[in-house]
């Protein structure tokens, strides 16, 4: 369902684990800083707000969204981490840059993953204006750093 149909702040808790022993890595792309800063702070705020402990969450920033897979893998791979939110935002653009960055992203955090058995979470905006990324990070259409520490402790249920 699209964010024009749904506030990505508003989610169902129903069934989410107890997180406080949960050790969490937020990576954030520098670029787009005053989306991704707000998107982050969403992330780390609702995991905090369902008992993860400052201790146990571990930030990480990156230059790019494109380097969050590298990024990923570092910390997927460190026993003590259970689970990695990759936050990021690739605008449109006059380019096609963005095919080729959201493409590779999608395919590294995946591949992340299902090599170390833990949830890497795709927190990427993809939009194809500024204004849309401010609405996706903390304006009308909520936080995607919310929806995705959520999917985060939602999918640690499967391997919990």
């Amino acid at each position: 369902m699209s964010t024009a149909h749904k506030n990505l702040s508003e989610y169902n808790s129903e069934g989410l684990i107890d997180i406080q022993e949960k050790r969490f890595a937020v990576i954030t792309a520098e670029w787009n800083e005053k989306i991704t800063s707000a998107l982050r702070d969403g992330a780390v705020a609702t995991l905090k707000m369902h008992g993860a402990k400052d201790e146990h969450i571990i930030q990480a920033t990156v230059p790019g969204s494109y380097e969050l897979s590298f990024a990923a893998q570092i910390f997927a791979a460190k026993a003590e981490i259970d689970a990695v939110i990759a936050i990021g935002c690739v605008i449109q653009g006059e380019t096609k840059h963005n095919d080729y960055i959201n493409h590779a992203v999608a395919q590294g955090l995946t591949n992340v993953g299902l090599k170390y058995n833990k949830p890497v979470i795709f927190g990427v905006l993809t939009p194809n204006t500024y204004a849309q990324a401010e609405d996706r990070a903390g304006g009308k259409h909520g936080n995607k750093g919310d929806e995705a520490a959520i999917t985060a402790i939602k999918m640690l249920r499967l391997v919990d």
